[in-house]
C-alpha cells in the first residue's frame, strides 16, 4: 500500500458512504457513538450523514478508496460551520424521545462546550481514521496532508482537535504531525479514561 495507489474522493449523502462514515467515526471516538446510540448507532449516524449543514454530515467528510474500497476517512469544519450545525438532523435520526442520548449529552456537555469553544481562526478535525490492518502504510498521513490543506484552503491559521488521554497511538501521530498539548479537559482529573487534550497546529 502507498499513497500513489489511494486515491481521496468527498463523501457522497448515501447510504452506504454514511454506514463507512458511521464505523470510522466510531472507531476515532472510541466507541462513543456506539455508546450514545446503542445498537442503532451506524444506521442513526448515516441517516443523519445525508442531511446536510451540521457536524456529522456528508459535506464534512473525505474518503481515502484504494481500488473503490474505501480504506480511511477524515472529517472537519470551520467554526462558523460549527456555530452554525444544527443538532436536528442526528436527533429526527435517533428518534424521539431519546433517553439514552438525552442522558449521556447531559454528561458530557462539558466537553460539548469545549468544542464549541473553537476560536474562529481554527479548523477542528473532529475524526480521523484508517482500517486497522492498514495502519503504518502511509494513510493517516495523506488524509492529515489533505485536512491541512483545505483548512488553509478556509482561511484557517489553526488546526485543532481533542483526543482522548488514554489513545497514547493517537496522541503520538499527532504530535509526529507538529500538533502539541494546548489544554486538557477536566484540568484536574488524573484518570486517562476520562480526560481529554486540546491539540493544535499553526497553518501558516
Amino acid at each position: 500500500m502507498n499513497q500513489r495507489s489511494t486515491t481521496l474522493r468527498p463523501a457522497n449523502p448515501t447510504e452506504n458512504d454514511g454506514l463507512a462514515f458511521a464505523r470510522y467515526l466510531d472507531q476515532a471516538a472510541e466507541g462513543f457513538f456506539g455508546f450514545m446510540l446503542g445498537r442503532r448507532a451506524r444506521h442513526i449516524i448515516a441517516a443523519a450523514f445525508a442531511q446536510p449543514g451540521h457536524d456529522l454530515s456528508y459535506e464534512n467528510v473525505t474518503f481515502a478508496e484504494r481500488d473503490n474500497v474505501i480504506v480511511g476517512m477524515v472529517s472537519g469544519y470551520t467554526a462558523t460551520q460549527h456555530r452554525r450545525s444544527s443538532r436536528r438532523p442526528l436527533e429526527e435520526a435517533a428518534g424521539r424521545p431519546n433517553v439514552r442520548m438525552r442522558i449521556v449529552q447531559i454528561l458530557f456537555a462539558p466537553l460539548k462546550r469545549i468544542i464549541d469553544s473553537i476560536a474562529d481562526d481554527n479548523f477542528y478535525l473532529q475524526a480521523i481514521a484508517v482500517d486497522k490492518e492498514l495502519r503504518g502504510e502511509g494513510l493517516g498521513a495523506l488524509l492529515m496532508d489533505f485536512i491541512e490543506d483545505r483548512a488553509r484552503e478556509r482561511g484557517a491559521m489553526r488546526l485543532s482537535l481533542d483526543v482522548s488521554a488514554k489513545n497514547q497511538w493517537a496522541r503520538r501521530f499527532y504530535e509526529r504531525r507538529g500538533m502539541v498539548v494546548e489544554s486538557q479537559w477536566p484540568r484536574r482529573l488524573k484518570i486517562p479514561v476520562l480526560k481529554f487534550y486540546r491539540m493544535t497546529k499553526p497553518l501558516c
